[in-house]
């Protein structure tokens, strides 16, 4: 690689696939640092529930954007994507190659390709919708949008009730699905972009899941959750491994319900997950997360 050249590695894919590891172990073999598009792991206080890399995988190798905002915080993709780019050209004039890695598409998106262009929505439609809510509640967005734009239901957070919300307002009101406004302007940057997917067997993937969950568990998700009750109706907190804990204080679910909800919602989240990535015809896809097997696909 010529020394006027800048790379950035992006390591994506489904949670529990392996992501942190190969990247701090690129990110040693490059002697770099790395950025994180983790939505989930943006957030002091929530550790445990959004696997953020522990303490001695920290020390390894400098990472940014990991806990950097309070949970009564929002912080929103475009935010991101400005914060991220300054990071990144801050990084590049000390280093050739920097790794990426998160499982957040659409974060991971207005960064490396620039902000969706979205029509305006009118008043009564905001009302409409959020009436819609009110009288509908989670499984009704969910249904409206699955008849108005099933492309985006299959990779949505549907747990998620402000970005079905958001998805549902642009499609009554432009009468178009939300996904057809899902084509980014051309973004530029001064770094060539390798993407890096993790698609591991389903049956090993969802294995590693469900045991991700439960060492969550033995770990004190429950204590973490519940230190965290007062913002359960942040935006932070609406989110697998959270929202499932509050339905268990609420007494909608006994513990084993709450673990299993867990796990399923995770396994269906992977499932989104790569959905959304398999879109990019310039991944680079490997069932294998070992450096070396990883060396062979870069081109740096």
């Amino acid at each position: 690689m010529s020394a006027t050249t800048k790379h950035l590695i992006v390591v994506c894919g489904p949670t529990a696939s392996g992501k942190t590891s190969l990247s701090i172990a690129l990110a040693g073999y490059f002697s770099t640092e790395i950025i994180s598009f983790d939505a989930r792991q943006f957030y002091a206080g929530m550790s445990i529930g959004t696997a953020k890399p522990g303490e001695a995988e920290l020390n390894l190798v400098k990472h940014h954007f990991i806990g950097h905002k309070q949970i009564t915080e929002t912080y929103a993709s475009g935010q991101f994507a400005r914060d991220a780019d300054l990071k990144a050209s801050e990084l590049f004039t000390h280093y050739d190659v920097v790794v990426a890695v998160g499982g957040s598409g659409q974060y991971m998106d207005a960064w490396l390709y620039g902000l969706n262009e979205f029509p305006p929505v009118p008043d009564d439609i905001k009302t409409y919708v959020k009436d819609m809510y009110a009288h509908e509640g989670l499984q009704g967005l969910q249904q409206h949008l699955l008849a108005k734009d099933p492309v985006y239901y299959a990779i949505v957070d549907l747990k998620n009730p402000r970005r079905l919300t958001r998805a549902l307002e642009v499609c009554f009101s432009s009468q178009k699905p939300y996904s057809a406004y899902l084509n980014r302007p051309d973004k530029t940057h001064k770094f060539q972009i390798t993407l890096i997917g993790i698609d591991l067997p389903r049956a090993l993937l969802y294995k590693r899941i469900n045991q991700r969950v439960e060492h969550m568990i033995a770990s004190g998700l429950e204590q973490e959750v519940k230190s965290l009750l007062e913002y359960r109706h942040t935006q932070a907190l609406q989110t697998i491994g959270y929202s499932e804990w509050f339905e268990y204080y609420d007494g909608r679910r006994t513990i084993e319900e709450t673990v299993q909800a867990i796990q399923q919602h995770s396994r269906n989240y992977a499932k989104r997950q790569l959905t959304w990535f398999r879109r990019y015809e310039n991944v680079l896809w490997s069932d294998s997360t070992e450096l070396n097997t990883i060396k062979k696909l870069l081109p740096v």
